[in-house]
């Protein structure tokens, strides 16, 4: 006699199935939930670490700016040119400081969007965060704020003053690595490769820097660009008057150090200014950085209209911009004349 087989029918054999996924489910609930709980944790970011990482990614790639330069083995070439018309160099400083600072970044906090100045996809796994934490950044920030990987921009800018760095003005060149929060700028590092002074701040917590003992807006000593000064000073002095003292110098990092004071000891070294002025178009990269040291200072940086800049989505701020620290923001605007970037 053959042997009888157990039949189910289609009702029977979908209940089967569904006590058979909810067994499952128990089965490894807990450990699909244990599992979620570690992915959402590492979706958390200690921004104190992530300050020590900026620094160290700032610190890293200034190597690579001053060896490069060291050796002479820029490889000079343009990327264009900018919409006032000044070419737009790239040399292997460039290139080789994007590399160090954009991996450290990527490999430490994966999850965290960063936006370089620079493009290329050379990958290393092997530029790791060394772990440490700078004495004076565990002596002023406290750790254990952690937020949320998707609410946090780095921009990075692994070599600013590009232009003079290929004529050999070195003391204008800097590193940068900026955090914004949210589209606030919270965390600002300015490396400079070629002294090895670091400026780090954190707003709402402390910095190494500070602002200046005394300010002046009337005369005012004002630091903009050299490579479109022609412009610059008209408007400045139709501003502040003919007595304004105009200073030339490149990079944006080194205009924002040149309105602080250097801690004593340092060898960092910039030509003091009491207000920073940029009347055409700048990416968010060369100034956010600046922006949070600012702030951090109880100054602003806004654009030439008094708007706060939002350092997230695209790279470009189409506003011009107004730096000040020790001084009132609002007052140093109203003497501002009427101009509209985009039109020029």
């Amino acid at each position: 006699m053959a042997p009888m087989g157990i039949r189910l029918s289609p009702l029977g054999l979908a209940v089967f199935c569904l006590l058979g996924v909810g067994v499952i489910y128990h089965l490894y609930a807990g450990v699909i939930s244990s599992r979620l709980a570690a992915f959402r944790q590492r979706r958390k970011v200690d921004l104190r670490e992530l300050l020590a990482v900026s620094v160290e990614a700032a610190v890293l790639g200034g190597k690579e700016v001053k060896k490069v330069r060291d050796e002479n083995n820029l490889k000079e070439k343009s990327k264009g040119k900018t919409r006032e018309g000044a070419s737009e160099l790239l040399t292997t400083g460039d290139l080789q400081s994007h590399i160090k600072m954009f991996n450290l970044l990527r490999n430490t906090f994966p999850d965290v969007t960063v936006n370089s100045e620079e493009h290329d996809d050379t990958v290393d796994k092997t530029i790791t965060w060394s772990r440490d934490i700078p004495a004076d950044i565990l002596d002023k920030i406290e750790g254990g704020r952690e937020v949320s990987a998707e609410t946090l921009t780095v921009w990075i800018d692994p070599l600013d003053a590009t232009q003079e760095y290929t004529e050999n003005l070195v003391k204008y060149v800097t590193t940068m690595v900026c955090v914004a929060l949210e589209g606030k700028p919270v965390i600002g590092v300015i490396h400079q490769p070629f002294t090895g002074f670091t400026a780090w701040a954190f707003v709402g917590q402390g910095s190494n820097m500070r602002p200046r003992s005394s300010y002046s807006i009337s005369p005012a000593k004002v630091i903009v660009s050299r490579s479109h000064s022609g412009q610059v000073k008209h408007f400045i002095r139709e501003a502040f008057g003919n007595s304004t003292t105009i200073v030339e110098a490149g990079g944006a990092g080194y205009k924002v150090l040149s309105l602080l004071e250097m801690p004593s000891g340092e060898t960092g070294s910039v030509d003091p200014a009491d207000v920073y002025v940029h009347i055409t178009f700048i990416k968010k990269w060369d100034i956010c950085a600046g922006a949070a040291v600012v702030n951090a200072m109880g100054g602003h940086l806004t654009t030439l209209k008094g708007e706060n800049i939002d350092y997230s989505g695209t790279p470009l701020n189409k506003g011009g911009l107004v730096a000040s620290v020790g001084v009132d923001h609002k007052a140093l605007l109203e003497k501002l004349p009427n101009w509209d970037p985009e039109k020029h």
